[in-house]
């Protein structure tokens, strides 16, 4: 493509800093080729949509993810900034999303590539695919003309497990081995992300949310700023605070007495819940919670905690989830609303394999792989922000819901139809609307036209 549109190249304009000027050219190419790929998202796929195949040689788009100099980090960052500069009002507690995801590779000589068990797999059951994990830390925003929370995804660790310690517990290998800082866990992955985002904005509150399994000591001992919701095991040990100073000799305690079973205190007659009006994706419209303020010292140590118990209000028994929060402040609507929005970053895992092609690359050394999937993470994150600065949403779901008249129930733009609007802002720059005498007007329109149904 000749030239992109201006409203896409002032966003590319923000990482200008982060590339040398050769660099930067290979950077906007590649991000129009792959936003503007509709096949296969590999990194010569990006080089023929962007229209670059037959005056730059391939290794130069190899070579950009192999051997050039630039951090993933970096961009994200920058990209955060500006998102939060444009998305969020000045002083907002970031909403940050954490989770992984597992992304199918083949071939032995793929850095980072091993089995990992993969539970969404269509079918259900424990199924074991090949592959490379990503642990994805995600901004979540509530944009006007959306109907839920969206993620946008902007930091990201490749996480391997650590060979000495396979097979552990089995005949012929060490019971015990102590863990290698080489190899760190997902949840240390995801404790260093946050650590990134709290130290570069030191003075804007981080509300972390992730679910039960980064529930874990890896984000102990955060910085103040930051607190952390996630769901509570239904084993889990709870204690009471720790008792006041009691004037003798020796240490003082650091927990209370050990509390009763959650199914327990939900089963107590005596203990009150209260009846609260939640919104959310997937949230009720009217939930019974309990708070219990305690010590999860097995997971948070000596840092107050609060526990929130949730049931359906027709339920006098037990209980349907347990949240806890390290947020010592906050109300049970708060909490619950917190966690809902976790889910947003399920969404965008499933935009970004369905709809945005990552990791659809077949690359295997490793810079490669460690920066192809977060430059398709960050070109869907730039999809979104492109739509919110310059997208018609209105337009968009009335021209869907003509084309599709039974899709009455559609009021806000999804994913797809952002990317679709991108494109053909694409498209609209590759084919001017200047007309043109003769064969040559009819054969770009047929091109156009064949583009545009594929785009669609």
């Amino acid at each position: 493509m000749p030239e992109y549109p201006r409203s896409l190249a002032h966003l590319f304009s923000l990482f200008r800093s982060c590339f040398t000027a050769p660099t930067f050219a290979t950077f906007c190419a590649l991000c129009v080729g792959f936003l503007a790929c509709v096949g296969e998202h590999t990194v010569t796929g990006m080089l023929v949509a962007a229209r670059r195949e037959r005056s730059w040689h391939h290794s130069r788009a190899h070579d950009f993810f192999a051997r050039a100099r630039w951090s993933p980090d970096e961009l994200g960052l920058t990209l955060l900034d500006f998102l939060c500069q444009r998305l969020l009002p000045a002083g907002a507690p970031l909403v940050l999303a954490v989770d992984d995801s597992l992304f199918p590779r083949s071939g032995r000589k793929v850095f980072g590539a091993q089995l990992h068990r993969d539970d969404h797999v269509a079918g259900g059951g424990r199924q074991v695919r090949f592959g490379n994990s990503w642990v994805v830390l995600g901004l979540v925003v509530t944009l006007p003309f959306a109907s839920r929370a969206l993620c946008l995804p902007v930091l990201f660790r490749l996480w391997r497990a650590d060979p000495a310690r396979r097979g552990h517990g089995k005949q012929g290998h060490p019971r015990k081995r102590k863990p290698d800082p080489a190899y760190p866990s997902k949840p240390e992955l995801a404790r260093e992300l946050v650590e990134l985002v709290a130290a570069h904005h030191p003075r804007r509150a981080l509300r972390v949310v992730a679910d039960g399994a980064y529930a874990a000591k890896g984000l102990r001992g955060l910085p103040r700023h930051v607190d952390v919701t996630t769901r509570l095991l239904a084993t889990a040990a709870l204690y009471a605070p720790a008792p006041p100073p009691s004037g003798r000799r020796g240490r003082p305690p650091l927990k209370g007495e050990r509390l009763r079973d959650l199914k327990t205190i939900a089963d107590d007659p005596d203990t009150r819940f209260e009846r609260i009006a939640a919104s959310g994706s997937g949230v009720p419209p009217k939930l019974d919670c309990h708070l219990i303020d305690c010590l999860w010292y097995g997971v948070f140590h000596t840092q107050p905690v609060r526990v929130l118990l949730a049931r359906a209000p027709q339920r006098s028994q037990g209980f349907d989830i347990a949240l806890v929060t390290t947020d010592a402040t906050a109300e049970a609507k708060e909490i619950v609303e917190r966690y809902a929005k976790r889910w947003s970053i399920e969404v965008s895992f499933q935009d970004a394999k369905q709809l945005t092609g990552v990791g659809e690359a077949r690359n295997r050394s490793r810079p490669a792989v460690e920066r192809t999937v977060p430059f398709g993470f960050l070109c869907q994150t730039l999809v979104v922000l492109w739509y919110a600065l310059n997208g018609q949403a209105r337009e968009d779901v009335l021209r869907r819901r003509a084309r599709a008249p039974w899709y009455h129930h559609k009021r806000a733009p999804s994913y797809q139809d952002m990317l679709v609007s991108l494109r053909r802002a694409l498209l609209a720059v590759e084919y001017p609307a200047d007309p043109l005498p003769g064969r040559r007007q009819r054969e770009i329109q047929e091109d156009a036209h064949a583009a545009m149904r594929a785009a669609a």
